[in-house]
This record gives structure tokens, C-alpha cells and sequence, in this order.
């Protein structure tokens, strides 16, 4: 292929993907410096509570080689339709529309063994050739670090809104959720804030709270690194079963894990939403 052609080729790619993240208002990335800290299960359940507040949400899983969304939504048997050169997400609800390679390979256990230019196509054709439609919101699942995938988001959709960073109280993590902080920096992606998850257990049978991970950690850490704190999610046992059963825990009325993400909710549009009416 000669000079001319790439170019060609990479200005209708590039020409895709505006097209596409046109129709979306607001772009949001959720990373986290390591695993481990239920970025993923914070990403659904904000995806599910925008589209509970009446929004059109896009949820996309950039995590290639462990797309967790199908499991956590309970969509691991959909499959994408066609629609024309391009094809559907799948719909979760009317509100939510999720789209992840787990719901491409031949079996839940297969494994992705790609280097980072594959990668980087995949989550192109995630932007570009998925028929997401117009979107109030979309969110994009990153996994760990500051690798390739949420370099290759940053890089092709040009104006994301923010990065949510999760982490949780312990001060491993916290280390990690700094490196994320920094990578958005560097990158000139707004740090809408940091969540603190795992953050407090109360015993279901004496009542005491007990604090697994420590406590405060990302709030404090928000504080050193002027960045804002979106709120704290408490440990509960019933969020994991939930998450094994595919129901996003937000659904549930009254929780205290219900109560914080109805907390950061307000947090991150205020955020977002704010900067719109400030241009």
C-alpha cells in the first residue's frame, strides 16, 4: 500500500470515528492504576444509574482481554445484529446499549492473545463501526494501567469529557490510582474525579463497621492531587452476588451502595454537564 493510500485510509478511519462519537454528547472513561478494585463493577453500575436517570447510555467494554461487562449485565449469550456495514449493540435496557468482544468470541473462556495494534483496531471498530445512535452519555471500561487501551480511546476520540479513576483505600492502590491521574494529565484528559470503592463493611450480624481496605485513602489523595472526590462505595457481600448474577446492584431501592452511586451520579454530571454550560 503506497503513502497516499494510508493516508487515505487513515483519514476515513479517522473521519469513522468522528461520525460516530458526534452523536454522543458526553464521553467518559473509567480506568483504575491496577486490578482488582471493581473498576469494571463501578463502570456498570454508573452506566445502569445514568440510564435509570432517564439518559441514553452507552457502555463500552475496552477491556480486550478480560471483557467482564457481558458477565456483569447478565448478556453473556446476546450476540451483535447487523445493521448495514456496520452492526448494533447489544440493548440492556431502552436505556442502556453495551458492546464488548466478549460477545464476539467462540466461547466464554477463550482467550485474547493480541498485541497492541490489534488491540487498538478493535476498539476503532468498537467506535466506529458499532450503530450506538445518538447517546446522552458513554462510558468506556478500560483495564488496568495506562497501557494501550485507554492510550488508543484518548487518542481516537479527541474530545473525552474525563476520566473517572477507581481505586480503593489501601495505600497500594492509591499509589496506582495516582499513576492514573498522571496519565490523564499528560494526555489533557479532564480527571473528572476519584471513587473510592470498597470502602467500609458493616457486619450483617453485629452491626460494626469494619474497615477492610482502610478508610478516606482516595478521598485524601483526591485532596493532594486536586482532583475531585465522587464519593465512597461501601463493601457489600451482596454487590458481588449481584454481580455474579448479572442484576446491577443499583436496582436495588434502598442500599447504602444504592445511595453512593445516586451520589456520584449527581458528581459526575454536575461535572460534566457543568462544563458544557460554561462554553
Amino acid at each position: 500500500m503506497g503513502e497516499e493510500e494510508k493516508k487515505k485510509r487513515m483519514d476515513d478511519e479517522e473521519a469513522a470515528v468522528k461520525a460516530s462519537m458526534d452523536k454522543v454528547k458526553y464521553k467518559i472513561m473509567v480506568m483504575s492504576g491496577k486490578g482488582g478494585v471493581g473498576k469494571t463493577t463501578v463502570a456498570a453500575n454508573l452506566a445502569f444509574a445514568l440510564g435509570m436517570a432517564g439518559l441514553d447510555v452507552g457502555l463500552m467494554d475496552a477491556d480486550i482481554h478480560g471483557p467482564d461487562v457481558p458477565k456483569i449485565l447478565g448478556i453473556e449469550d446476546k450476540r451483535p445484529e447487523p445493521s448495514g456495514d456496520k452492526m448494533f449493540p447489544i440493548s440492556v435496557t431502552p436505556r442502556l446499549k453495551a458492546m464488548s468482544i466478549g460477545f464476539l468470541l467462540p466461547r466464554r473462556d477463550s482467550a485474547i492473545i493480541w498485541r497492541g495494534p490489534m488491540k487498538m483496531n478493535a476498539i476503532r471498530q468498537f467506535i466506529s463501526d458499532v450503530d450506538w445512535g445518538e447517546l446522552d452519555y458513554m462510558i468506556i471500561d478500560l483495564p488496568p494501567g495506562t497501557g494501550d487501551e485507554p492510550l488508543s480511546v484518548a487518542q481516537l476520540i479527541k474530545d473525552v469529557d474525563g476520566a473517572i479513576i477507581v481505586t480503593t483505600p489501601q495505600d497500594l492502590a492509591l499509589l496506582d490510582s495516582r499513576k492514573a491521574v498522571d496519565f490523564s494529565r499528560v494526555l489533557k484528559v479532564p480527571v473528572i474525579g476519584i471513587i473510592e470503592n470498597m470502602a467500609g463493611f458493616v457486619c450483617p450480624n453485629c452491626g460494626k463497621e469494619i474497615n477492610i481496605f482502610k478508610y478516606g485513602g482516595g478521598e485524601k489523595s483526591a485532596t493532594e492531587l486536586d482532583v475531585p472526590f465522587l464519593g465512597r462505595v461501601p463493601l457489600d457481600p451482596k454487590m458481588v452476588e449481584a454481580a455474579d448474577a448479572g442484576t446491577p446492584f443499583v436496582m436495588q431501592k434502598e442500599s447504602k451502595v444504592r445511595e453512593a452511586f445516586d451520589h456520584i451520579v449527581e458528581n459526575v454530571r454536575t461535572f460534566v454537564e457543568g462544563k458544557e454550560e460554561k462554553k
